[in-house]
Formats: structure tokens, C-alpha cells, sequence
């Protein structure tokens, strides 16, 4: 295309409202970073499909019983109310086919005592999830704390912190929680029962893991404390506390929730493992951890029993994982 031209013959400068014209008479807008990412995210089918499945569990576990639903009552049984005449007493199974599923219960009965595993799934979900989340919470905490001063410090800080990773990175979590959870008295801490088996499992949870997440925030620290920004605000007088707050971690968010979305599964896993070992919470509060260890003895008779809680902890976790992928791609800056 060639440049028009004037009477004299020379070229014509296009003027602003012709551009505009041009463009449907639309000013162009930059966006944010934060709109880059969410375009990216809504583009990945995969990561929003976990994204709803993250969300959709989310609630459920919040409102499967009172006070802030009733799922559960509204759509099953009590997780905890046997229905022993529906199991047959010879074979401990339920009497009703494919191991009684129905509208009434839409999961199946446990064989031997006949308890709904549709509402033992949903009142599964909030021990899962309310574990997860919350040893989540404490070794971010800790190790963003950690790894940023680290990071940033270098020195005989650096090296204290980093040696303390390895220590615990070395040291044996599984045993160690076996070992605290399976020796815990009925009452301590002002706590008694499943509340203080589950705080005692949110502390080993999150106290041990804090490491992972630190070495990926002193290493982002490491790269962020050379920037331009830390030395102009270095040369304007700003203090160490200021830069690490206001300069170095809102830098730090993106990494920091993409790992936190990829350690949930990872602590859902724990404690289901723990749960499948004997040393999670006590019956009859449900785990899906403690319903696999129930079903391995009744594969036979209920494989139902065991295929339900296994499958709500296939999804759970691959739906987190698929959400943290997402994540990942989205803020990643160097993508496109």
C-alpha cells in the first residue's frame, strides 16, 4: 500500500482522529498483568476444568453439614447412622444389588454396618480439604518467611536457613507422624479427640514441609535482590523491612500460589496415608483415607466401598494439579 499524497505531491501524515476512525473510534488500552494471566488461564480448558472441580469440592466440604448447609441431611443419611437392616447377616454385604445404590443412597452402603458412603464421602471431604488447606497455609507461611530472608540476607543467615532445609528435607515425615499421632493421649493442649489428632496433624504436615517452598523463594529472592527497582528503592533511603514487603514478596505471589496449588494434593495424599494406616482420625468420623482402610477387608463382597473413596481422591487431586499446571503457564511472564 502506498502513502497518500497531498496536491503538491507530497505524503499526508494520517491524523489522530483518522486513526481512530480507522479502529471503530476505540482508544487502545494496555492491561495489566493480572488480565494477561486470567486470559491465559480461561484459555487452558484443562486448568479451568479443575479450577470448577476445585471449587465445586470447595463448597461442598463447607456446606455438607450444619451450621453452614446440610447437604448431607438434605440429600443422604447421617454419615454416622447404621442401617443394619439392609446388610445381610451371613455375608456382611447389603441386601439390595449393586451394594444397594439407589436414589435414597446414590453411593452404596458399607457392608457390616450399612452407613450411607454418600454422605461419608461429603463428611470425608471436610477432613481432606480442612487438613490440606491448612498445613498448606503453615508451611507457606513458614517457608515464604524463610526462604525470602534467606534470599535476601545471604551471609551466615543463608547458610543457617539452608542448613536447616536439609535437615529436615533428610528427615523420615511418615515415621516421624506415625509415630506422634499413633503415641497421642485422648486429651492435651486443651483439645481432646479427633479435633487434637487433626491439629497434631496440621502442625507435622505443615512444620515438615516448609522446606520445599523455601528453596523456591530464596532462590527467586536471590534473582529479585539484584533488580533495578531493590537498588532504586536502596538508593532512596528504603529500609530492608520495607523492600522485602513492598518490593520483594508482592513479586513473590505468583510462584508462591502456584506451588501452594500443586502442595495441596500432596497433603491431601499425607493424610489420607495416614488415615490408611490407623493413625488419622478415629471412627466414626469419616476420612477417605479411613474408608479405604475399611474397604480393603470387603473388596470382595463391596468393591464399591473401595472404588468411591478412591475416586473422590483421583479427582481431588488431579484436579489441583491440573489447576496448579494452569497456574503455573498463566504467570509465567516469558510465555505467550
Amino acid at each position: 500500500m502506498t502513502t497518500p499524497l497531498d496536491v503538491s505531491g507530497q505524503a499526508m501524515e494520517a491524523q489522530p482522529e483518522a486513526v481512530l476512525q480507522g479502529t471503530g473510534g476505540k482508544a487502545i488500552e494496555g492491561r495489566s498483568l493480572g488480565q494477561i494471566a486470567w486470559t491465559r488461564l480461561k484459555r487452558d480448558k484443562a486448568a479451568v476444568a479443575g479450577a470448577v472441580v476445585v471449587v465445586f469440592l470447595v463448597l461442598v466440604a463447607i456446606f455438607a453439614e450444619r451450621p453452614f448447609g446440610g447437604l448431607i441431611a438434605l440429600f443422604g443419611d447421617s454419615p454416622n447412622i447404621p442401617n443394619n437392616d439392609l446388610i445381610d447377616p451371613m455375608t456382611s454385604a447389603p441386601t439390595a444389588p449393586l451394594g444397594g445404590i439407589s436414589l435414597e443412597h446414590p453411593f452404596g452402603l458399607e457392608p457390616v454396618n450399612g452407613r450411607d458412603i454418600f454422605a461419608r464421602i461429603l463428611s470425608g471431604a471436610q477432613i481432606s480439604l480442612l487438613v490440606a488447606f491448612l498445613a498448606t497455609l503453615v508451611s507457606v507461611v513458614i517457608g515464604a518467611l524463610l526462604g525470602v530472608l534467606a534470599g535476601y540476607f545471604g551471609g551466615w543467615i543463608d547458610t543457617v536457613i539452608s542448613r536447616l532445609m536439609d535437615v529436615f528435607l533428610a528427615f523420615p515425615l511418615l515415621l516421624f507422624a506415625i509415630a506422634i499421632v499413633g503415641a497421642l493421649p485422648d486429651q492435651a493442649l486443651g483439645m481432646k479427640g479427633n479435633a487434637l489428632r487433626i491439629a497434631v496433624i496440621v502442625f507435622i504436615i505443615g512444620f515438615f514441609s516448609w522446606p520445599y517452598i523455601a528453596r523456591i523463594v530464596r532462590g527467586q529472592t536471590l534473582s529479585l535482590r539484584e533488580r533495578e527497582f531493590v537498588d532504586a528503592a536502596r538508593s532512596l533511603g528504603a529500609t530492608n523491612r520495607y523492600i522485602i514487603f513492598r518490593e520483594v514478596f508482592p513479586n513473590l505471589v505468583a510462584p508462591i500460589l502456584v506451588y501452594s496449588t500443586l502442595l495441596i494434593p500432596t497433603n491431601i495424599m499425607f493424610e489420607a496415608s495416614l488415615s490408611f494406616l490407623g493413625v488419622g482420625v478415629n471412627e466414626p468420623q469419616a476420612s477417605w483415607g479411613g474408608m479405604l482402610t475399611r474397604a480393603v477387608d470387603y473388596y470382595q463382597i463391596a468393591p464399591h466401598f473401595m472404588i468411591v473413596p478412591g475416586l473422590a481422591i483421583f479427582i481431588t487431586v488431579m484436579a489441583f494439579n491440573l489447576l496448579g499446571d494452569g497456574l503455573r503457564d498463566a504467570l509465567d511472564p516469558r510465555a505467550r
